[in-house]
């Protein structure tokens, strides 16, 4: 027997701060001007936030408002958190972006816009779950928002933004065969430092039951707040980094990354747009029934519009040779970042809502679309 693990956090853990940030203030200047660059990244500690990184923009965005915008969501709006966004420094260091990067990314009547760095990316998909993620992060993402929902809805009282969640999996000749382990982390006020047990009863009921109701067996253990209490956390407790979350963002280290990060960056970067191209194709391949799980890695040269790698792994699932899957997506599917851009309607103010719980499962995101399956079904009758 096999064990795997894959973990999410929430909303309020110091990195999703910053990415929720980042990717706000991205939104923020789509709104106004679909065509603006941005590379945006942010850094939290107690009380303090650095935004800083490089835009270009006809856009007149008030920063720091959108800052304190999203702490308020997220539910740090007091004192007592070490964090509030009524009373948090807030540092703007930004720049225009770098000539150098403009002249391979900016089209021209010679010159169609180019990848705006070079870089790998990867997406993937297979049958383990009906949004075909894998199902240890699947879980991991629920449950997390699970946690996040509960608290913003006073479920159960006095929990902070906070936490974490993870689930083990169990896998015998690499099929699924049950959760061995859940560990929940979430942060709390000091009600509940001497009543534990009571709030693992609670988040075993409001937040566990809720999602793995259909999981259940004798094997599967719990691990809810394992160091005792967790009252200290966010960005009082540990500094936070836009990017910093890559695993979570994506599948859970069950598949390949190429080490870039997505939030905060516009669709001129690759980094986002053809990891969400991959997916989408990843997606859509398993989808039609020639796979059974699919990897696809794609990689671009800076100012170079065409990719120079397209590679797919189907870990021997596939029903039809690689290749013709590979042919068939050269002819049906053009690589360019202008023409993913175009596919995936990506100049639209959509990303905050990616920020937190995984870019991918989620079916109201372009890049989830089942639009190609019949592209990709027709391979099982040649």
């Amino acid at each position: 027997m096999n064990f795997f693990t894959s973990e999410s956090v929430t909303e309020g853990h110091p990195d999703k701060i910053c990415d929720q940030i980042s990717d706000a203030i991205l939104d923020a200047h789509l709104e106004q001007d679909s065509e603006s660059r941005v590379a945006c990244e942010t850094a939290v500690t107690k009380d303090y936030v650095l935004v800083f990184g490089e835009i270009t923009s006809k856009a007149k965005v008030n920063i720091k408002k959108v800052v304190k915008d999203t702490i308020k969501h997220i539910g740090y709006d007091n004192d007592a958190l070490g964090f509030n966004y009524k009373t948090v420094k807030i540092d703007v260091r930004i720049n225009k972006q770098s000539p150098d990067i403009a002249r391979g990314v900016n089209e021209k009547e010679d010159h169609e816009q180019g990848a705006g760095d070079q870089g790998i990316m990867f997406g993937y998909a297979n049958k383990e779950t009906e949004n075909y993620m894998p199902i240890a992060i699947d879980l991991a993402h629920k449950l997390a928002e699970r946690l996040t929902q509960v608290r913003k809805e006073n479920i159960i009282k006095n929990l902070r933004p906070d936490g974490k969640s993870q689930v083990t999996v169990a896998y015998e000749n690499n099929k699924y065969q049950y959760i061995d382990t859940v560990v929940i982390s979430a942060q709390h006020g000091k009600t509940w430092i001497k009543k534990q047990d009571e709030l693992k009863k609670q988040i075993i009921e409001h937040v566990i039951n809720p999602i793995l109701k259909d999981f259940y067996t004798k094997k599967t253990k719990y691990l809810i707040n394992p160091t005792g209490q967790f009252l200290q956390g966010g960005a009082a407790a540990d500094a936070g980094l836009t990017g910093r979350k890559i695993i979570v963002d994506t599948y859970g280290g069950f598949a390949k990354h190429g080490g870039g990060a997505f939030s905060g960056k516009d669709a001129s970067k690759v980094d986002r747009s053809a990891a969400y191209m991959a997916r989408y194709l990843a997606k859509n391949i398993v989808a039609s029934g020639i796979a059974e799980e699919c990897e696809i890695q794609l990689a671009y040269a800076i100012g170079v519009a065409e990719p120079v790698g397209l590679y797919i792994d189907c870990n021997n699932t596939e029903l039809v040779k690689i290749d013709l899957i590979k042919e068939t997506i050269k002819k049906h599917f053009k690589l360019t970042p202008k023409a993913i851009i175009n596919k995936l309607d990506l100049l639209k103010p959509r990303y905050k809502k990616t920020a937190a719980y995984g870019h991918f499962g989620k079916n109201d995101h372009t890049w989830e679309a089942l639009d190609s399956i019949v592209i990709f079904k027709k391979l099982l009758y040649n």
